[in-house]
């Protein structure tokens, strides 16, 4: 598969990845007005708690099981075994994951009615082949079917939620989406393996590897919700976990498109390092790290000068602090970039899991630390400090292994138009700021005007990719 078809899956994946954060987002001026800020935050906490059951459950057989399908991939019956063998262990290690969270939270807790709900959601996580696909290199199937779930369940969400009342409707809508979008891709499986027959499996053989990458998801994972879970046990007003949730969100949303490409990467990178091709290889990451640079700087910059008047009108009042914990948490769309180039189109294809758990843990350790220190005086904005500051331990980490093996000078060199137009275009934001002060007018004069300065910078500074997009739009109008 050519340069053409990792644009396609690019943009598959990236519809996909958007999508499952923007359709919430959609609904969040809604839920965050409906359900407020204290139901907001028993939600980001009883969901963080079950997130950690979904870990063990999970260990790292997605990322496990989406490189192992690339590597089998041109191999119909090695690919049949390794996916048979990889979901055995996996309902497996999902069956014990249920049964402890059954015996515990869902029978015993305060909650008890909300994480009896997300027994659903824990069960979807068994049914999740996404893997598969990803690592087939198709991710149409994915995104076709999980458009129309998820735009289902947000129709849904309007419909059934009316009230603080409702959140247990919010939280059964939440799972089912999950658990049926993951049914429905079973259906595609027939295609892949007819006429393929295999006489046994064994499953044995994939613990020892799914393990090694266990660490590092559980500790990726826990970046997203180690904070939430802190401060629900810390402070006793869930209305604060609810801003920083809504305020998480937000800075998720951008990082999900500035990381999207990395889904879509990982697999080519497995393909290309099977191969032996070293130079093709620092070639795809040197172009993963331009294409990073120049998504991250503008959205991480451009977030800081809308929040304080995107947030009210966005999640309505109740929500005094979100504004000022997406500054904070802003340059984590860039560190996040980084780290999503390097360890998981990098270290994780090439096998380098060990390097890679380093570093995360690195990172996750510093996080829990500052979080000790940091929630119990300042709350949710201790909490987005020590995220902010503890992302700065993975990149380092990171870049400390990999400096002998990737062009790395080169790559980082690739930003630096990115982030001259992205100063100059905040500079013009806050300009835009003095003339129009607050409301919806505001929000969107800043967003054009810094879209535009944006632009004309990198055409001044001679971005390739403004040029490129320039071109096809010449060539289609000479079609016409």
């Amino acid at each position: 598969m050519g340069t053409k078809s990792i644009k396609k899956n690019f943009l598959y994946n990236l519809v996909y990845q958007v999508l499952i954060l923007i359709l919430p987002i959609i609904t969040t001026p809604y839920i965050s007005r409906t359900l407020g800020a204290e139901g907001v935050g028993i939600y980001s906490f009883t969901i963080s708690i079950v997130t950690y059951f979904t870990l063990f459950g999970s260990l790292g057989v997605a990322m496990y099981g989406q490189r192992e399908i690339a590597y089998a991939r041109e191999n119909k019956t090695k690919r049949k075994r390794v996916f048979w063998e990889i979901v055995t262990f996996r309902f497996i290690t999902m069956a014990i994951s249920l049964v402890v969270f059954i015996l515990t939270y869902a029978s015993q807790d305060v909650y008890k009615e909300y994480y009896q709900i997300l027994i659903l959601y824990l069960l979807s996580f068994a049914f999740d082949i996404s893997w598969f696909f990803q690592g087939m290199e198709e991710f149409k199937k994915t995104v076709t079917r999980n458009v129309i779930v998820r735009t289902l369940s947000v129709a849904c969400i309007f419909i059934f939620v009316k009230s603080p009342a409702d959140l247990n409707k919010y939280l059964l809508i939440y799972s089912l989406a999950d658990l049926i979008g993951n049914i429905s891709l079973w259906f595609y499986l027939p295609s892949y393996f007819k006429g393929t027959e295999i006489k046994y499996i064994h499953v044995k053989r994939h613990i020892v590897p799914i393990i090694m990458l266990f660490i590092p998801q559980i500790a990726v994972k826990i970046y997203g919700i180690v904070d939430k879970t802190m401060i629900g046990y810390i402070i006793t007003d869930k209305s604060v976990l609810g801003n920083y949730e809504e305020a998480y969100k937000v800075i998720n949303v951008l990082f999900t498109v500035v990381s999207s490409l990395g889904i879509v990467m990982m697999p080519r990178i497995a393909s290309i390092f099977a191969s032996g091709d070293k130079k093709k290889l620092n070639e795809y990451i040197v172009k993963s790290f331009r294409f990073m640079f120049f998504m991250a700087f503008p959205m991480m910059l451009g977030t800081t000068v809308v929040s304080k008047e995107f947030v009210p009108i966005f999640l309505g009042d109740g929500y005094p602090q979100a504004a000022t914990i997406i500054n904070i948490l802003s340059p984590m769309i860039l560190r996040c970039g980084i780290t999503n180039v390097i360890g998981t189109q990098y270290l994780l294809p090439t096998k380098k899991q060990k390097e890679y758990t380093i570093s995360i843990l690195a990172g996750v350790i510093s996080n829990v630390i500052l979080n000790f220190c940091l929630i119990p005086p300042f709350g949710a904005i201790g909490a987005a400090i020590a995220t902010t500051v503890s992302e700065i331990f993975v990149v380092a980490t990171q870049m400390y292994y990999v400096r002998n093996e990737i062009p790395l000078v080169k790559a980082i060199k690739t930003g630096t138009k990115y982030a001259i137009a992205s100063v100059v275009m905040l500079i013009a934001c806050y300009i835009v700021g003095i003339f129009i002060k607050t409301g919806i007018a505001s929000v969107i004069a800043k967003i054009v005007v810094g879209a535009i300065v944006y632009l004309i910078m990198l055409i001044v500074l001679g971005d390739k990719y403004v040029y490129e997009v320039r071109d096809i739009i010449k060539a289609k109008i000479k079609r016409k």
